[in-house]
């Protein structure tokens, strides 16, 4: 059974979302605060970790970012605010994915299912790929390494996905919705400022000049591409 370890502040909220994650088959494990939050994610075997925000004794984005240091889990990031700013800080410090208070637990839940889906076949399918070497870039799936002219560098799951993904089809164009819904697997509308910040951290590790980059490419008014 998948152990969810939620991180959350309001007891009602937090009850709330408990319950429809267990009637849902999950185990729930509850943190109060940030500091609660962080050393049981840190020391816990979870699967997945929901993280609001807006914590006592330290914030959701530095729970986020300690936790992403040291493990490759998906961190789903609740927001109440729903400002632009506190999505693109929380996806740049590694979180996977956003959800804005208020929302339906069914959503939640939905959410919670696709992230833990994605992730399971990313490490149950490691036989079914091959590494990927190009002008100084190596990207290994079985490992999830990556590695540009010989220096290894550190991605987040979905920051290795999303690369991965586009250096398997060279040339082609993609577009954020598409790119979203292959690899988070939910309905892109309303998110693709997700695909946005990854692609953006993304270069920003394996270029050397992020705004004149030699591997991901935009395709102004369209998507990305990957060089061939």
């Amino acid at each position: 059974m998948k152990m969810i370890l939620l991180i959350e502040d309001d007891v009602t909220i937090s009850d709330l979302q408990r319950d429809y994650l267990e009637i849902n088959g999950f185990n729930v494990d509850i943190a109060s605060d940030g500091e609660l939050g962080l050393s049981m994610g840190l020391s816990g075997n979870y699967n997945l970790i929901i993280l609001d925000l807006m914590l006592p004794k330290i914030n959701g984005f530095e729970v986020c970012k300690r936790i992403r240091e040291k493990k490759d889990i998906p961190i789903l990031m609740v927001t109440s605010r729903g400002e632009d700013i506190d999505v693109i800080r929380g996806l740049g410090l590694g979180a996977d994915d956003y959800i804005t208070k208020p929302f339906k637990p069914a959503e939640l839940v939905a959410r919670v299912k696709a992230h833990l889906a994605r992730y399971d076949r990313l490490i149950g399918n490691k036989t079914e790929k091959s590494d990927i070497q190009t002008r100084g870039l190596y990207i290994d799936p079985e490992t999830r390494k990556v590695l540009v002219n010989e220096v290894e560098v550190v991605l987040t799951t979905k920051e290795f996905d999303l690369l991965y993904f586009l250096a398997r089809h060279p040339g082609r164009v993609f577009t954020k919705d598409h790119l979203f819904e292959r690899i988070w697997d939910i309905d892109a509308k309303g998110d693709l400022q997700t695909v946005t910040v990854h692609i953006r951290k993304i270069r920003e590790k394996i270029e050397k000049n992020s705004a004149n980059p030699a591997y991901i490419e935009t395709v102004w008014g369209t998507g990305y591409r990957f060089k061939d």
